[in-house]
């Protein structure tokens, strides 16, 4: 038996189903501010797409994917404060979407179908098989058309405070009074924009806020440079908000050949925005959903309240019970030393395969234990089921290391650690891996006082 497959099989032991705290990855800031840059963890490429046209595309980390869509008033920057968390153990996907920010400005291609077929075929060109997806905006109509055109491909929604032409109450959205730039395009308006593009977008994030004051000047200035660069505002209006009535076609097409999407999704909105009406809306082209809302906010939720957002998007990422690493993703996960759960030791190296074990849930941890290390007798607050992958691991219980107490267990076998029960452990000349699922939080206390043990 493989150790993938033992791990496997310990898996299906497990009967706890309960969703996993990520409240860990807020530790970050993320309060509101100037827009940042993303760090060296990422690199952006342009990646060509239908159309002789190319995607400005930030990647980095490795794991499970997630892709990450803007919409108008903002770029692939917008997602900054999300993305370096995620970034620790997913892949992180980032586009710019098609003639925005510092993709290429094509004449045509802005169907979202036709947009969603170029994500699928930007994921191919990066190996990714199915993701995570979470957009705002005119992101989530992008979205909806990669979400019912290839449903396989995608996991999870998460959506943001924007309907999706043709479905729910699109129609009734095109009579607000807050919508009239839908219509707002042509050559004599792009000559009244020149120039202004700032002033235009400080209406956006004024009106649809809940506090303008809320989105700072360098956030603002920022976006209106960008906004300002040769056919952007065309291809925003002309472009983006010109396909909407093409766009509402097809999705009423797929709607009627495909039904209702068969992915959870999670609707999210501004409490001075869409609030718990997106739920509603989704309800109406999705089986399974759930809503959130964000408080004290409008429209624009990652520049009003990060925090909030971050927590609610990483939470529900986390919690998803559905994982399946193969031997090389697992060793792809960011490895730590001395992590929570273990025995403090620097000789011992950490994976966290599932939840977090300093939160309260399920969690999985896989522990590389270095040559001749010895553990002394401590104990752990939760119940917690292990298994051997590699080497030989002797391990036993009582209150100090006593060869006469170990039992040498090989690869495959399997040991529990009994919450507050004492045990002890060591390696010989070849080291072991093993791999402990337990119910955080959990703890180390070892049982002489300052005991670690060496190597």
């Amino acid at each position: 038996m493989s150790a993938v497959d033992r791990r496997s099989n310990i898996g299906r032991s497990m009967l706890i189903a309960l969703a996993v705290s990520a409240a860990a990855l807020t530790a970050v800031s993320t309060a509101a501010g100037a827009v940042q840059p993303f760090s060296a963890k990422f690199t952006a490429t342009q990646m060509s797409v239908s159309g002789d046209a190319t995607q400005y595309v930030r990647t980095g980390g490795t794991g499970p994917a997630v892709l990450l869509l803007h919409g108008f008033g903002d770029t692939g920057d917008m997602w900054q404060p999300l993305a370096e968390l995620l970034v620790r153990d997913h892949l992180v996907i980032v586009p710019d979407l098609r003639g925005m920010g510092l993709s290429s400005h094509p004449e045509g291609g802005y169907e979202k179908t036709g947009q969603a077929r170029d994500l699928a075929a930007i994921l191919d060109q990066l190996g990714v098989q199915q993701i995570t997806l979470v957009t705002h905006d005119i992101g989530n109509m992008v979205g909806y058309a990669l979400a019912a055109q290839f449903p396989q491909r995608v996991s999870r929604w998460i959506v943001m405070d924007a309907p999706v032409p043709g479905l729910g109450n699109w129609e009734k959205q095109l009579v607000n009074p807050l919508v009239w730039h839908f219509n707002f395009r042509g050559p004599d308006v792009e000559r009244l924009v020149a120039g202004r593009e700032r002033i235009l977008l400080d209406r956006f994030y004024n009106e649809l806020s809940a506090h303008p004051a809320g989105i700072d000047e360098p956030t603002r200035q920022h976006y209106a440079e960008l906004y300002a660069k040769p056919r952007a505002i065309h291809d925003a209006f002309s472009g983006q908000f010109a396909a909407f009535t093409r766009d509402a076609e097809e999705n009423k097409t797929l709607f009627a050949k495909n039904g209702k999407l068969p992915m959870p999704v999670l609707a999210i909105g501004g409490d001075h925005s869409y609030g718990a009406a997106m739920k509603t809306e989704l309800e109406t082209m999705a089986s399974d959903v759930q809503g959130a809302v964000i408080t004290d906010s409008g429209h624009w939720i990652m520049e009003e309240q990060p925090r909030q957002a971050i927590d609610i998007i990483t939470n529900y990422i986390a919690a998803d019970p559905k994982k399946r690493l193969t031997r090389s993703e697992v060793d792809a996960v960011k490895t730590e030393v001395a992590g929570a759960g273990t025995s403090g030791l620097p000789a011992v190296t950490t994976r966290v395969l599932f939840g977090d074990p300093k939160a309260a849930g399920l969690y999985t941890i896989e522990l590389h234990v270095a040559p001749n290390t010895t553990i002394e007798a401590h104990t752990h607050r939760d119940m917690r089921t292990a298994v051997v992958l590699e080497g030989m691991w002797y391990f036993g219980y009582g209150s100090k290391n006593e060869r006469s107490l170990e039992k040498a267990l090989a690869p495959g076998s399997f040991y529990t650690e009994p919450a507050g029960e004492r045990h002890f452990a060591r390696t010989g000349a070849e080291g072991a891996t093993v791999e402990i699922t337990g119910y955080g939080p959990t703890d180390t206390v070892y049982v002489a006082a300052g005991g670690h043990g060496g190597v």
